[in-house]
């Protein structure tokens, strides 16, 4: 009776398998059709996609299989099959018709105008969604993988991934639609500066704000009311917000001082606060809160509009935008030149993004992507929006505690200069071994390479030219810590080398000076240490540069006890 009864536990076993494979490549065409718009073939996906995870669900549900998951060796893993197949199958009842649910069009503006009372409507399946995709976290993130076959271990590890990848976008977009109504004006008129950051002179957050556009909203309705460059703001001593302790140990008074460097720090949150006093001081009119964007993105939404005609300049086209606009534009231009073409580009794209019909998806689509990178960034000054933003990536907080130990790479430029444009970023970051106080070594990588000319650039580009050659671009990496974890040491192409420091956040931060000539690649390594009983996973946060970073994370297997 027992092998009779292993017999069938081991066939129901196999069909729960096939069932979530099947399931699995179902539910990946699915999110290929939810994204191409293909609604008819989606519905009949996901009733297919149904099929399989309540058969699935069904395999592992008889008496035989309860009894099975408290036999030794083989329970572990009937128990985790059992619960891949409930998790996958709520997933497939709730979260994906929710979200099939939303009509992608109210998320994008039509004749210059958001529907707000779509979006209300949107929020509440999103939000069904969301709920969904956390209760699923939740039950897949109690599953003991320590001991289990490396198949099971392999799929559990899996779902989780992709949970939370899904879960960061679905809360994210629950959030949005239930702030964007309010934020757009749907309950009273709106004022906001959306701020334009500059790669080719590098900060924190993406790059210096250059320029400023002032938008009202009403009703749902954008109206672009007035634009100027930073440097009209003026500056400004003392700060003009009070500036803590650690701000100040590591960037001085500058942050408070300058437009240009309230974004020396990568917490959004301050330097957009900053900006906004800094606009009051000059011009007496208090905003409702600060979006921040930069030319890459520029290219990912004119690739959803089509190229963009600025008036008596070079048109605007998504392959060639960023260069137009971080690299030719000084070459070509003085600095007043410059500013009316930047004036006039943003003017054309605004008017373009909410004037064209355009395919919500390829909205949709070129936004994530720029939230995902971080050149998407919004801070409310309402502090009950900002406490919902504040959780998402949109907000560009640096959070004081985390789960992953996470290491932010951040780059200000110390050139004075627009060299930006021709570094190229790099940073591998490997989890090591536990140590004996339950922390583990982080080893992080970075490389800078310059692809800048030996000659022939406009003053524009080469501006003050800190470093001592023009053409040599001095960058302050600044690396932190994961929160509660330290710096140990640095190397600078091999050798050791010294760092400034402070603190941000409950991060240790090394400040190193690296200066790349044309041509050249110099290295930065970096030790840290995360705090105790750190899992075997980190993050990189990285400065979003004119060009993508090259990235990869090496993870270790084990959990470092404490």
């Amino acid at each position: 009776m027992l092998l009779l009864g292993a017999g069938w536990v081991g066939y129901r076993g196999w069909r729960a398998y096939g069932h979530l494979n099947s399931a699995a490549a179902m539910a990946r065409q699915l999110g290929g059709e939810v994204l191409g718009g293909d609604r008819a073939r989606a519905l009949r996906t996901l009733a297919a996609l149904q099929e399989q995870t309540a058969s699935a669900r069904s395999a592992t549900a008889d008496p035989g299989w309860w009894l099975g998951t408290h036999v030794p060796y083989t329970g572990d893993d009937l128990a985790a099959v059992r619960d891949l197949a409930v998790t996958i199958d709520e997933l497939a009842r709730h979260a994906f018709p929710a979200l099939l649910r939303i009509d992608p069009a109210v998320l994008v503006p039509r004749s210059g105008r958001f529907d707000v009372a779509g979006l209300r409507a949107a929020a509440t399946s999103l939000d069904e969604a969301d709920q969904a995709v956390r209760r699923a976290r939740t039950r897949i993130s109690g599953v003991p993988d320590g001991e289990l076959h490396a198949q099971v271990r392999s799929a559990v590890a899996t779902l989780r991934d992709e949970l939370a990848e899904l879960g960061t976008v679905t809360g994210g977009a629950s959030t949005a639609a239930r702030l964007l109504p309010a934020l757009l004006g749907g309950d009273g008129g709106r004022h906001y500066l959306m701020v334009s950051q500059n790669p080719a002179e590098l900060r924190a957050t993406g790059g210096m704000f250059g320029a400023y556009a002032l938008v009202q909203v009403t009703g749902g309705r954008l109206k672009l009311v007035r634009q100027g460059p930073s440097t009209e703001l003026g500056r400004f001593a003392p700060p003009v917000l009070p500036l803590d302790a650690e701000l100040r140990g590591l960037y001085r008074n500058l942050p408070g001082s300058y437009p240009a460097d309230v974004n020396l720090t990568p917490h959004f949150p301050t330097a957009a606060a900053l900006y906004r006093e800094m606009y009051r001081r000059h011009t007496g009119r208090n905003v409702d809160g600060v979006l921040a964007t930069d030319p890459v993105m520029l290219s990912y939404l004119l690739q959803a509009t089509g190229p963009v005609a600025v008036p008596e300049h070079t048109t605007l086209a998504a392959a060639t935008v960023t260069r137009t606009l971080l690299s030719d534009t000084y070459q070509r231009l003085n600095p007043r030149e410059q500013d009316e073409y930047f004036a006039a580009s943003a003017m054309a794209v605004f008017n373009s993004l909410l004037g064209r019909t355009v395919e919500p998806r390829a909205v949709l689509a070129a936004l994530d992507r720029a939230v995902t990178e971080r050149r998407l960034l919004f801070w409310s000054a309402r502090p009950a929006e900002q406490r919902e933003l504040a959780g998402t990536r949109v907000g560009g907080v640096l959070p004081a505690h985390e789960d992953t130990p996470t290491v932010g790479v951040f780059l200000n430029d110390g050139s004075g200069a627009k060299l930006g444009w021709y570094l190229h970023p790099a940073a591998t970051l490997t989890v090591g071994g536990c140590r004996p106080d339950g922390r583990r070594e982080l080893r992080l990588r970075v490389t800078l390479r310059s692809t800048a000319p030996r000659s022939g650039l406009a003053g524009s580009v080469t501006g003050l030219a800190l470093s001592g050659d023009p053409y040599t671009a001095r960058t302050l990496v600044n690396v932190h810590s994961p929160a509660g974890g330290t710096v140990v040491n640095a190397r600078l192409d091999g050798r050791p080398v010294r760092v400034g420091s402070g603190t941000e956040r409950r991060r240790q931060v090394a400040i190193a000076n690296v200066e790349v000539r044309p041509g050249a690649t110099r290295t930065l390594e970096v030790t840290l240490l995360t705090p105790a009983g750190a899992g075997g996973t980190a993050d990189l946060w990285l400065t979003p540069a004119a060009h993508p970073w090259t990235t990869r994370i090496q993870s270790a297997s084990t959990t470092c006890e404490q």
